[in-house]
């Protein structure tokens, strides 16, 4: 994706529970853009060659040994620290709890970037970070369609306009499924195999049906009926009946949809009168996660059928 999504430093040190050393500076005007970290190691020997200025710098223990018995005996550790702070890294941040030397806090100040402490050890900070980075500045689309979990699978539901996804996805409601979203669905992409779902603020936990009106799923139905997130693990395409149309009935061969890069596994639903959607649904759910787990009833009938052919 070509846009650029940024999270600020006050949202990442208060999610992560971070100790600021200069309060006074306002880290609501201050983003970051990229879900990678940097351990300034390099710098700190005065290398700046390649330096990715604009991730989250981290302070580990041996940095810190460094900084404190080394660094400040050189010759050139205030020029190495201008040269630090002056390429406007986002902020710097102490972990296992360690405090910043007094030239740290007083260049921080001077190039007005952020200095924390943390309290947890680099490495679970180091993946705490990147991993919240990455769902926070994950690629992202929204697409027209209703989002459910179904036996803990992510059921995305599409089709045009008026062709009944809500109204699935009520009926699932009513077999003790949740709600994740209705209408819109914003996509991110968190990893090369997951794809996240989730609903707009605005219209979260709200379906609207035609002749009825908006219905409030959240207190209609109770907490347990709805979802913030969910993976999307199946997306079942809904689509009006065609007689000429030659809808596959044993799924051999599983068909994708690709959004962001990711394939999703994609079966096309024709819907005409008497079919109940909800069962079906919940059938595909139940089958998808038997072919995750290494059963494919299709794949048996077929050994079956051969087998008795053979004999």
């Amino acid at each position: 994706m070509s846009e650029e999504y940024k999270v600020s430093v006050a949202e990442l040190a208060k999610k992560l529970e971070l100790i600021p050393v200069i309060p006074d500076i306002n880290t609501n005007d201050i983003y970051i853009t990229q879900a990678e970290v940097n351990r300034p190691a390099l710098q700190l020997a005065g290398f700046f060659d390649h330096f990715s200025s604009s991730r989250v710098q981290i302070i580990g223990n041996v940095e810190y040994i460094y900084i404190n018995n080394i660094l400040e005996k050189e010759d050139n550790c205030d020029q190495i620290l201008d040269r630090l702070f002056s390429a406007q890294i986002p902020c710097l941040v102490f972990c296992r709890g360690k405090e910043p030397c007094e030239k740290i806090i007083n260049f921080g100040r001077k190039y007005g970037v952020p200095v924390f402490i943390s309290k947890d050890s680099t490495s679970e900070f180091t993946a705490e970070v990147i991993r919240w980075l990455s769902v926070e500045l994950a690629p992202r689309i929204s697409i027209h369609g209703v989002l459910v979990d179904v036996f803990g699978e992510g059921i995305l539901i599409t089709g045009e306009s008026g062709i009944g996804k809500s109204e699935a996805a009520l009926e699932l409601l009513k077999r003790g499924h949740r709600l994740v979203s209705d209408d819109v669905v914003e996509i991110k992409r968190v990893s090369k195999d997951t794809l996240i779902g989730s609903s707009p603020a605005v219209t979260r936990f709200f379906i609207e049906l035609r002749g009825i009106g908006i219905i409030d799923v959240k207190n209609l139905f109770g907490v347990e009926s709805v979802k913030m997130t969910q993976s999307i693990d199946l997306v079942i395409q809904l689509e009006d009946w065609n007689k000429e149309t030659d809808y596959d009935r044993l799924g051999l061969d599983e068909n994708y949809i690709e959004y962001l890069g990711n394939k999703v596994v994609a079966h096309a639903l024709p819907i005409r009168p008497g079919r109940n959607l909800a069962i079906i649904v919940e059938a595909a759910a139940i089958n998808h996660r038997q072919k995750k787990m290494g059963y494919n009833a299709a794949e048996e009938l077929y050994k079956r059928v051969t087998g008795k052919l053979e004999e």
